[in-house]
């Protein structure tokens, strides 16, 4: 028998300790009607039709992990844009039903006893991260050595190098995909923060790890809101934005993510994964209802919304990644 490890690389379809499997309903299946290009293009792979249009017409969350597969291949092969396919994919799960700390590290570590791949449902990290491993994956392992190298620093997958802050640990350790943009497009706008990350409480508190990790601080730069209605029409499909949050004691922290749309008549959208499932927003209207009423919020000890982050894909991230790992990349390792 293949240990956990071996499994978790060879397999198409993954296995059942090692990601949550797709819910059954009983819902009518939606198939696509097929332009001549996709029946040509089943053609080819060896596609019923009546297969590849299920597989267009049905939500990503709603397929099973070898129809997943398919659909990597497929918009690898019709769509060249790595920007595009983000979108489609973002898309493609709108709907998807939102749980709050869906994965974890099982059967890899005994701390966190959540599977390390989810299809049915996301939170806002999960949801981001899975669509840009998707959109990078041309098969089912493919896309889960991209999705653990986003998801833990250097690909090691374990509880003490999961890029758990989003400042500190996800947007550095995922350079290689994504550049910050937030003090370009601000300009003199920018504004900033200093965060201070205790990773030594934090894995005590939640994990019950002792480590001796020294405190770190960062300094954060962010678009205000009181200017996105400057910096909307620069924002490009597929960035990744982080909501920027505050309380009444003033300090701030990134408290959500998600990605950014560019709607058929040019507003920017974000598509993001919240209660009670993943749905695409007009992105000033939202400005305009976090502005409203935001000190009366503060007021009362609610958590507000006060400007955004951005980050753009960079042109080519398997190139950049190969610079640190090697011709390899992308690379994972295990405890």
């Amino acid at each position: 028998m293949k240990s956990n490890k071996a499994l978790i690389l060879t397999s198409a379809l993954g296995g059942v300790l090692l990601f949550a499997s797709v819910g059954c309903g009983s819902k009518k299946t939606v198939v696509l009607d097929l332009t001549p290009e996709q029946k040509a293009y089943a053609t080819e792979k060896g596609l019923k039709e009546s297969e590849l249009g299920t597989i267009l017409g049905e939500p990503l969350f709603e397929l099973t992990p070898r129809q997943n597969e398919t659909f990597f291949q497929y918009l690898q092969t019709t769509e060249p844009s790595l920007t595009k396919r983000v979108v489609t994919l973002a898309r493609k799960n709108i709907g998807q039903p939102y749980e709050l700390y869906l994965l974890g590290e099982y059967p890899f570590e005994p701390y966190d006893p959540q599977p390390v791949v989810s299809l049915d449902k996301s939170d806002c990290v999960v949801f981001v991260e899975h669509t840009y491993a998707m959109s990078l994956a041309d098969d089912w392992g493919s896309f889960f050595r991209y999705l653990q190298r986003i998801r833990y620093k250097d690909g090691a997958i374990s509880v003490l190098t999961r890029n758990h802050y989003t400042e500190a640990d996800w947007n550095p350790n995922n350079s290689w995909l994504l550049t910050d943009l937030s003090a370009e497009l601000a300009g003199a706008d920018t504004a900033t923060y200093s965060q201070t990350v205790n990773r030594k409480n934090f894995f005590d508190k939640r994990y019950k790890l002792s480590t001796e990790i020294e405190k770190q601080t960062v300094e954060v730069q962010y678009v205000p809101l009181e200017v996105m209605e400057r910096v909307a029409p620069q924002l490009q499909e597929g960035d990744m934005v982080n909501f920027v949050r505050t309380k009444k004691d003033g300090g701030k922290w990134v408290g959500h993510v998600g990605l950014v749309g560019v709607a058929p008549d040019g507003r920017r959208t974000i598509i993001h994964s919240a209660e009670p499932s993943v749905r695409e927003e007009d992105m000033l209207k939202m400005v305009e209802r976090s502005l409203d009423g935001r000190e009366e919020r503060l007021e009362d000890g609610k958590q507000v919304l006060v400007g955004f982050k951005f980050l753009r894909p960079t042109a080519d991230p398997l190139a950049e990644l190969r610079k640190i790992d090697g011709p390899d990349a992308p690379k994972i390792s295990f405890p």
